[in-house]
């Protein structure tokens, strides 16, 4: 058994704290890294670098949102000899081009390494650990998407992907689209998370919406614009299909929204977050 242990970046948080737990469940050893593990890493820190990569040959790859994967990063990670990278990332930023992505990938394409891109759809704890659960509680969410259905995608799904990639042989070289098994518009979704919650969750999916909630956050407009530019080009995909990417790779069926909710209701009812999540689209 190989006892040399697979790196998992952002490990306390929404995904890679999963993906360590996927792993330790297969008896895998782990080596989890954040600003807050004992393996202190921050991307804004190159001395917490050549600690976390020394003496391992697999990588789990990701970084939070906003944050570019830096390219001297990965580039030590190749001097080092890590043989294999698994990189999250997110569904469709070719369309609203999402150049930190797009690079991301390219660098991890490039290194040298066996890689494997995951590519989300719209995490389901966005809604009680991420950039939604506030919406939830104050009981509306704007999003400009419209009636445009998301196959929306659980954590748990997609980190039950990344620890079968990462120690099976079979994913090198590969894009994985990870889906959940049904297109819902955020209207439907906020209809079960609602029924979950115990609260109505009301829906704005026009423009307008989205630019009065953001603007009243204080947020530059010229993000804001830029955010609904953006959605524009997603809206403009049309309906997403939902691919069997989780039930093929990991031998089980993914997750639906409505066994999300359920599990995730008392967050909700009681108010309390459970962590600090990522974002995915």
């Amino acid at each position: 058994m190989d006892t040399t242990p697979i790196l998992v970046l952002g490990a306390t948080g929404s995904v890679g704290r999963r993906v360590a737990a996927h792993l330790r469940s297969q008896d895998v050893p782990v080596r989890a890294a954040s600003r807050h593990s004992a393996t202190r890493f921050d991307w804004d820190d190159e001395s917490t670098w050549e600690p976390a990569l020394s003496g391992i040959s697999r990588m789990f790859l990701m970084a939070p949102d906003g944050v570019p994967v830096a390219p001297d990063f990965v580039g030590l990670a190749a001097d080092l000899k890590v043989e294999q990278i698994v990189l999250l990332s997110s569904r469709a930023i070719d369309v609203i081009g999402d150049q930190r992505l797009l690079e991301a990938e390219r660098v991890v394409r490039e290194s040298g390494a066996d890689w494997t891109v995951l590519r989300a759809d719209w995490f389901d704890q966005n809604f009680d650990e991420g950039p939604f659960r506030e919406a939830v509680l104050a009981g509306e969410l704007a999003v400009p998407l419209g009636d445009c259905r998301q196959a929306f995608v659980d954590l748990e799904d997609v980190a039950a992907v990344a620890a079968r990639v990462l120690t099976e042989p079979g994913h090198g070289d590969r894009v994985y689209e990870v889906t959940g098994p049904r297109a819902l518009s955020f209207g439907e979704a906020c209809a079960v998370i609602g029924a979950a919650a115990g609260r109505p969750l009301a829906y704005e999916g026009d423009p307008d919406a989205y630019r009065a909630a953001q603007i009243a956050f204080g947020r530059p407009e010229d993000e804001v614009e830029g955010e609904i530019a953006a959605f524009a080009a997603l809206r403009g995909l049309g309906d997403t299909e939902p691919l069997d990417t989780v039930p093929r790779v990991t031998g089980r069926p993914a997750r639906t929204l409505e066994e999300y909710a359920a599990a995730a209701s008392g967050s909700w009812r009681t108010g309390e977050a459970d962590g600090a999540g990522e974002t995915g689209a």
